[in-house]
């Protein structure tokens, strides 16, 4: 099943929607925050693929469910990078 669903946001989802996110990403600008659980390896190729489409990216690995300290750690890494 495959389905787009537009808010504030968008989310892609279904087979073969991780092909889109490059091109997604570059819509949006030149820079992606590219959040990853553990192993971090499996988000390889999509850093790939953005980096492929000229969107660099910051990457933050986040191995438990985030709390507030967390999230300003990925703000502070947002604002710096």
């Amino acid at each position: 099943m495959r389905f787009e669903f537009a808010t504030a946001t968008r989310i892609l989802f279904g087979p073969g929607a991780v092909r889109e996110v490059a091109s997604a990403a570059k819509e949006m600008g030149k820079r992606a925050m590219f959040v990853t659980g553990l192993p971090r390896e499996l988000s390889a190729p999509l850093i790939s693929q953005l980096e492929g489409a000229r969107v660099a990216c910051a990457s933050f690995a986040v191995d438990v469910e985030p709390t507030l300290d967390l999230v300003r750690q990925g703000i502070q890494l947002a604002r710096e990078e």
